[in-house]
């Protein structure tokens, strides 16, 4: 699975997706989320691994553990590199999802890589508290999350930057740390909130970056990502 940032192909249809990636001349590492999935089906994924880019599958599975973990045994069909559940669902489900995950890998191949994820970016703590009626604070919440994933046996969370280096002090180097809320200095942060730039992500303990809008709406989105790759990478 490459160590590149994860371009987010938050498009409406699959050839709004497709020319978007006519000028990328090397493979990269792309996200396919609910809108693009819920259009396309799996022939998004399919098409994508024929063109010889890493897939992260963003649909973010939450219901009872038994659901969650035939859907993932499906799912592993498709050759994805990265899935993920959402941790609120609970350590049985997170299991199931990763059994379901091991039982639909073809014999001899690697199962993808699943990733929970904690607390959303776009979330603040006061709407946490206020809302999920979670009274921690944001790091105590997304800390005991990585925890329970990482006792089902999962690969590493979603994370906003700010909880990254807490995650690998308590989770260890190798728990992924993917970071969504990826911004330039100069750019707007939208619906996000905890955010950070490339470079901060990769001093503060991100093992992934994802990136959507400062690439996929630039002017020349191939310069926009090799500038990206440039920060990422300066401080590896």
């Amino acid at each position: 699975m490459k160590n590149s940032p994860i371009i987010a192909l938050d498009f409406a249809t699959a050839s709004q997706a497709y020319n978007f990636l006519k000028p990328f001349k090397q493979s990269l590492f792309v996200k396919v989320g609910m809108e693009l999935y819920l259009q396309e089906g799996p022939s998004i994924v399919y098409k994508l691994k024929e063109m010889g880019h890493d897939v992260f599958l963003d649909l973010k599975l939450h219901d009872i553990p038994n659901t969650v973990g035939q859907a993932m045994k499906g799912l592993a069909r498709l050759g994805a590199d990265l899935v993920n559940v959402h941790a609120t669902g609970g350590e049985s489900m997170m299991i199931a999802a990763r059994e379901g995950l091991e039982a639909g890998t073809t014999s001899g191949n690697k199962r993808p890589s699943i990733i929970a994820v904690t607390q959303l970016t776009s979330t603040s703590e006061k709407q946490m508290q206020q809302e999920q009626l979670i009274q921690t604070s944001m790091d105590e919440s997304v800390l005991h999350y990585a925890n329970l994933a990482k006792s089902a046996g999962l690969d590493g969370v979603v994370c906003s930057v700010l909880e990254a280096k807490k995650i690998i002090e308590t989770c260890g180097e190798e728990f992924l740390r993917v970071t969504p809320g990826i911004r330039l200095a100069e750019e707007e942060a939208h619906d996000q909130i905890r955010v950070a730039t490339p470079s901060n992500a990769r001093i503060l303990g991100s093992s992934h970056i994802v990136v959507g809008r400062a690439i996929t709406k630039a002017e020349n989105a191939v310069h926009a990502y090799e500038n990206i790759l440039k920060m990422w990478e300066e401080h590896a």
